[in-house]
Parts: structure tokens; C-alpha cells; sequence
């Protein structure tokens, strides 16, 4: 059975940081493209940031950048979002997910870890 679990998440002030982890079971993901994706409460899902399998290229939403850094350790089966500068607007449950394909539609999703930002 493939599962991808995301742990990490918790309550921070504003400006304060966490680091999300989503390790993977049942499946490896060193060949595998990863991406974060969250959604806010009665908001659809916003894709956060993109890795691909050798994390030699990464992408980030507009909203993230300079704030946020997705990595990988592929010994590990794992993937991380080190979230820095956090804004209540960050308020949202963040889900990992696996890709064939940068850009590709996930063929897994882990079940979320909630992120709240609140003073």
C-alpha cells in the first residue's frame, strides 16, 4: 500500500517558521517528481512549490517565494517544505503529493498536516 505522510504541522505566530515532512511508504520516490499543495479553509487547492526526482529544479508559487524552500532526501523517502516568515494568510492544510511529471497531475496524496498561523 503507498502512503505519504505529512508531519511537521502546528500553530506559529506570524514570522514565525516550521518544517513540514511527508515521508513515503510502498513506493520510491527518487524517481518521482513531488509537490506541496494546500488548501485554506473554503479556498480550493493552491499548489505551493514543485521538486523534480534529482531536485535539480524547483518551483514556487508566487506567494511563497523567498519565504518557503522545498527539498528532498531520497535515501530518506522523504520530502520537506521549510515554511520561514509565515503569514496567517499560510493558514491551510498542506498536503504532499507525487508526480510523473513536473507538472504532471499527482498520482498520490498524503492526508494533510494543518499549518496555522495566529497571533
Amino acid at each position: 500500500e503507498v502512503q505519504l505522510v505529512e508531519s511537521g504541522g502546528g500553530m506559529v505566530q506570524p514570522g514565525g517558521s516550521l518544517r513540514l515532512s511527508c515521508v513515503a511508504s510502498g513506493l520510491s520516490i527518487s524517481s518521482l517528481d513531488m509537490s506541496w499543495v494546500r488548501q485554506a479553509p473554503g479556498k480550493g487547492p493552491e499548489w505551493v512549490s514543485r521538486i523534480s526526482s534529482d531536485s535539480g529544479s524547483t518551483y514556487y508559487a508566487d506567494s511563497v517565494k523567498g519565504r518557503f524552500t522545498i527539498s528532498r532526501d531520497n535515501a530518506k523517502n522523504t520530502l520537506y517544505l521549510q515554511m520561514k516568515s509565515l503569514k496567517p494568510e499560510d493558514t491551510a492544510l498542506y498536503y504532499c503529493a507525487s508526480m510523473r511529471g513536473i507538472f504532471a497531475t499527482p498520482d498520490y496524496w498524503g492526508q494533510g498536516t494543518q499549518v496555522t498561523v495566529s497571533s
